[in-house]
């Protein structure tokens, strides 16, 4: 983690040492969380006398946010947190989600001092700084404000846009083959990797493949364990194209959690979700969405399970991009959120990036990309 400037921002307080200090360890925690439909957050709480005290983290939606984790560490340890203060690289949430809001738990904990380092800009969730300044909290934010914007540029981006948090997940050989020349994908993947991307299912809102992907792999889209039991935890299953879904498909289930999009727009495919409630999607697949949505502009984390096999023909991972030239390529960085950039899983490798998107539109799509949804299959969806 870079080191912080002493002159954290021209609108921000001027900090102490040990904030400085706690705030590079924030950002360090912060990353040991998943990105999707929240931002990565994390939360030290210092002493009167600038000891760091305890460090949270956010562990994804539905479980405590970093400064609640925080808490909860120092109550495990027996540390009494009236007096004490926050570091924390978001402002405190002042909403009632899926947990309750961080302004208040931080109030109930008796915490003197707040430092954050940028504004929550998703509406439901802002308002924390006012909320605590009310209890009497001191309030200081601007900390390391362009390490933590970075942190979750793609977040910001997705909140901005009113869209969800984009995944694009693909399962290939080291040759970029999705699929044989026969149709054959089951299974590229090790065991392993089919385990972390299940347990990924149960982490996003909704998860997205093409009709073709359904017409000739029938998958269910569901998030299982390993033995093959339904988790508990389901995203909404969601098709994208013009053709039919039949009305036998396994992804349409039985629970209701399904619908179909007809459209081969990629953002209008988002702004659907996003109306129904879905604040990250994970997309599966096949070459032809997978391609759509890279060549919009519009994928915010890239995971790749590679596969250590070569086939020599059949399915390539992406269709034509539209770069005709070295220049216009897209350009991803290693990121070592959620568990690392690059894990071994079985005999696979994980590869986990974050988009450096450049000025490429993202609204519209080339429409060499949406040539046919013949593409659209075989993606190791199941």
């Amino acid at each position: 983690m870079p080191s912080i400037s002493a002159e954290p921002s021209s609108a921000a307080e001027p900090s102490s040492a040990a904030e400085q200090g706690a705030m590079e360890a924030a950002l360090a925690a912060a990353l040991r969380g998943p990105r999707g439909a929240n931002p990565l957050v994390g939360a030290v709480i210092l002493s009167p006398e600038g000891e760091h005290l305890a460090t949270g983290y956010h562990r994804g939606a539905g479980t405590a946010h970093a400064e609640a984790d925080a808490i909860s560490e120092a109550r495990r340890q027996g540390i009494d947190t009236s007096g004490t203060t926050m570091v924390v690289t978001l402002e405190p949430c002042n909403h009632e989600g899926r947990t309750g809001p961080c302004a208040q738990a931080i109030i109930a904990a008796g915490i003197a001092k707040v430092v954050y380092a940028v504004d929550d800009p998703h509406d439901p969730a802002a308002g924390g700084a006012r909320t605590l300044r009310a209890a009497g909290v001191e309030v200081h934010s601007g900390l390391a404000a362009g390490e933590a914007r970075d942190l979750n540029r793609e977040w910001f981006e997705a909140v901005a846009a009113k869209r969800p948090f984009v995944t694009l997940h693909i399962a290939q050989t080291l040759d970029s083959r999705i699929a044989a020349v026969d149709g054959t994908s089951q299974w590229i993947s090790s065991p392993e990797s089919l385990a972390d991307n299940h347990g990924l299912r149960e982490l996003i809102d909704a998860i997205l493949v093409g009709t073709g992907t359904v017409l000739i792999d029938n998958p269910r889209l569901t998030a299982r364990t390993p033995d093959g039991e339904l988790s508990q935890l389901q995203p909404l299953r969601a098709v994208m194209g013009l053709r039919d879904v039949p009305a036998d498909a396994a992804v349409r289930g039985t629970d209701g959690r399904f619908v179909h999009l007809p459209t081969r727009d990629p953002a209008q495919a988002l702004g659907r979700l996003f109306d129904e409630g879905a604040r990250h999607v994970m997309v599966e697949g096949g070459s032809s969405i997978l391609s759509t949505f890279l060549a919009a502009g519009l994928v915010d984390e890239l995971i790749i399970y590679l596969a250590p096999t070569l086939l020599g023909s059949g399915t390539a991972a992406l269709n034509d991009l539209g770069i005709t030239t070295l220049a216009d390529a897209q350009h991803w960085s290693w990121d070592d959120a959620g568990g690392g950039a690059v894990r071994t899983l079985g005999n696979d490798l994980r590869l986990h990036l974050r988009s450096t998107r450049a000025a490429t539109s993202k609204n519209s799509v080339p429409q060499k990309v949406l040539h046919s949804e013949a593409a659209e299959y075989l993606t190791g969806g199941h």
